[in-house]
C-alpha cells in the first residue's frame, strides 16, 4: 500500500495574498489540486489524505468532487504547525492502513513533482527505509547565525537541496514523530521529517528529484510555476526537446 500524505495547511504570510497560496488559482486551477492530481494519476499511489486548514475542509471536498480526486479519501483539519499538520494526518492514516504502508509526505504548494521521483520515493522505502527527495546545489550555500557575517561555506559538491516527497514507513515516521512530540523542545527548529530523522539519530537516503519540483511560497515562484507549465505544454505540442515525463504520464494515465 502506497499513501500520499498532502500537507494544505499554511497561511502563506509570505506570499502576501488574501487567501492561503495552496487556493490560488493558475491556469484556472486552484495550486492544491496541480499537486493532488500528480499523485490522483500515478499508478503505484492507492490512498491520498490531505490535512488543511479548518475552515478549508468543505472548500477542499468540493474540489475533491468538482476535479474527480477519487484518492482522497480522508481531509483531516490541520494542527497548530506544519509538523502538527502532519502528524494528524499520519494519525488519519494508521486507523486503516497496515503499520508497513508506504507514506509519502508532500507539500501541497509543490504542484511540479515528475512521476519518476514519486516512484523513486516509493523503491528507496523498500530499498532502505526511507528516502528523501533532493537535488544538488548549484550554488555556493553559506552560513551565517547573525546574518551579517559567514560562519562557514559549505563545498558544493557535498551540499543538496531537499525537497518533497519525503517518504517512510507508517510505523518509522509515526514513532519518529511521537517521540519528538514526548521530548523537552517538541517540534522547535523540525523544519521537515528528514529533521526529525536526523534530531533521533536515524540514517537517511537520498532519492533524486527534479529541478521544477519548486515550494510556491513567494508570487516569484507563481511566475516561476507558469512558466514550467507553459515549456510543459509547448514541449507536448511541438515535441520540442526531451519529452517532459511529468505531462506525458499525466494524459497517458488520466486518458486510460
Amino acid at each position: 500500500m502506497n499513501v500520499a500524505v498532502i500537507f494544505a495547511s499554511g497561511k502563506g504570510t509570505r506570499m502576501k495574498s488574501e487567501i492561503p497560496k495552496q487556493f490560488l488559482e493558475i491556469n484556472g486551477k486552484p495550486i492544491l489540486v496541480h499537486t493532488v492530481e500528480l499523485f490522483q494519476y500515478n499508478k503505484e499511489i492507492d490512498k491520498i489524505y490531505i490535512s488543511t486548514l479548518k475552515n478549508y475542509i468543505g472548500y477542499v471536498n468540493n474540489l475533491i468532487n468538482i476535479y474527480k480526486l477519487d484518492k482522497v479519501v480522508s481531509i483531516v483539519e490541520g494542527g497548530k504547525t506544519a509538523q502538527d499538520s502532519i502528524y494528524n494526518a499520519l494519525k488519519e492514516v494508521e486507523k486503516e492502513n497496515p503499520e508497513n504502508t508506504i507514506v509519502l509526505l508532500h507539500d501541497g504548494v509543490r504542484p511540479f513533482v515528475s512521476s519518476d521521483v514519486i516512484s523513486s520515493n516509493i523503491e528507496g522505502v523498500k530499498k532502505f527505509g526511507n528516502a528523501i527527495t533532493s537535488i544538488p546545489a548549484f550554488e555556493t550555500i553559506m552560513i551565517s547565525k547573525d546574518n551579517n557575517y559567514i560562519d562557514a561555506v559549505t563545498t558544493r559538491n557535498e551540499t543538496f537541496i531537499g525537497q518533497a516527497p519525503q517518504s517512510f514507513y507508517l510505523k518509522d515516521i509515526i514513532e519518529a514523530h511521537e517521540k519528538i512530540r514526548n521530548s523537552k523542545d517538541g517540534y522547535k527548529n523540525m523544519v521537515d521529517a528528514c529533521t526529525i530523522f536526523r534530531k533521533l539519530g536515524k540514517s537517511i537516503h537520498l532519492v533524486k528529484g527534479n529541478r521544477g519540483n519548486i515550494k510556491i511560497t513567494t508570487p516569484e515562484d507563481v511566475f516561476t510555476f507558469k512558466a514550467f507549465l507553459q515549456y510543459k505544454e509547448s514541449e507536448q505540442i511541438f515535441n520540442l526537446g526531451e519529452t517532459n515525463k511529468i505531462g506525458i504520464q499525466y494524459n497517458i494515465i488520466k486518458n486510460e
